[in-house]
Order: C-alpha cells, then structure tokens, then sequence
C-alpha cells in the first residue's frame, strides 16, 4: 500500500526561490507547516475497494492519494521498485505520476541505487535528469567512488543506506571495523564508520543518511 510517513510538524512560512534541495525542502516544509514526507509503495494485491490490482489500479490509487495529500506534503518518496514491476508501462505510470507534483514539492526516489562510477553516472542521469527527482536513496557500499556521480550535484541530494529498519540490516551494517589511525577513527560497527567517513563526500549540503528508527541505540 501507499504509506503516509508522519514525522512531526514544522513553523509556517512563504515559499522563496532557492537552488539547493535542502533549502528547497526547508521552504517547503515552512510553507506547509509540516514535515509529511508522503510515501508511494503501491502494493497492487492490497489496494482498496474499488481500485483493481492492476497498473491501472495502482496509478488511479497514487493519483487519489497525491492530489489529497500534497497540500500537506513537505516530499513525495515513491518507492520506483513499485512501478519497474510493471515494465515500461508502469515506468510511464510514475513519469505521469511525476508530473502530477509540482516543482516546488520535493521528489524523492526511493530507488536505492549504487555502483561503478560509470554506471552511476548513467543512474544519475535516469533519475535526476530524465525521471527529475530532486533526491534519490542510494547503497553507499561500493565507496565514495561510485556514487560520486550520485551526489556531486548541488542541486540535487542523496540519502546514503547506513543503518537500515529491516530486520537483517545488522548481519553485514553492525560488523566490526578495525581502527582506522589516518581517518582518527576507532574500531567501531560499519554503519558508523560509514556515518564518518560520509561527512567529508561530495560538495557539501549534498549526503544525507538513511537510519531506521527500529534500531534506536
């Protein structure tokens, strides 16, 4: 199903022009009063009545849910693993979904992806570009290299995977790193050195970081 993803409330305030995606979502969030980042995980089996577990279904179902939502909305994160299930025709359906939201509502494609730098590059140009998300997830465990293309642009934004909120994120993200003397780093769980080590990637104002409140410690 679509999830509404509820996260505290935020001052009022006029929209301005700005240029990088966290002054973007800062004035959006002011303008709304609100830090609803509205997720679209379209499940075609659950949909409600009325709706028919079909790509028709599905986007008829976003439709609804964007246009009474979006007033509130600070972000839109569809989940496009949703959408690319349906082949090229639902890949159409989220770019019709796409142009539902306006430009001064943030986008963010929960796509999750990461690799080789040439191969970034051309994931960059998919979603930023051509898809014209404003963020987009990313898997940083290939290195700063490979999702440099993801995150060197100033206007737009990546959420790295650190510490994820599914029930198998600690059998790889909670291993033990040994220290690190050249970083000043001590001996410490992966996802933290990730954490560290992405504070200096990118331009600046660019990285931000997925973390599972299922996981509090």
């Amino acid at each position: 199903m679509c999830r509404l993803h509820l996260r505290g409330a935020a001052g009022s305030g006029n929209l301005r022009d700005v240029s990088s995606y966290l002054e973007r979502l800062a004035a959006r969030t002011e303008s709304v009063s609100s830090v609803l980042c509205l997720g679209l995980d379209p499940q075609a089996e659950a949909l409600p009545d009325g709706f028919p577990a079909t790509l028709a279904g599905v986007e008829r179902f976003c439709e609804v849910l964007l246009d009474a939502a979006m007033p509130f909305a600070a972000a839109v994160k569809p989940n496009l693993a949703f959408f690319e299930a349906f082949g090229h025709e639902g890949i159409a359906a989220l770019e019709r979904l796409r142009r539902r939201v306006p430009a001064d509502l943030p986008f963010i494609a929960d796509a999750k992806r990461g690799d080789i730098g040439s191969t970034a590059a051309r994931q960059a140009a998919a979603i930023f570009d051509i898809l014209g998300a404003d963020a987009v997830t990313v898997n940083p465990y290939l290195g700063s290299e490979a999702v440099e293309p993801l995150i060197s642009r100033v206007d737009r934004f990546a959420y790295l995977l650190c510490r994820t909120s599914n029930p198998g994120a600690g059998e790889l993200q909670g291993l033990e790193v040994a220290p690190d003397p050249a970083l000043g780093a001590p001996a410490e769980p992966l996802y933290a050195r990730l954490a560290r080590r992405a504070q200096a990637w990118g331009p600046g104002g660019t990285v931000g970081l997925v973390v599972g409140a299922t996981a509090p410690a």
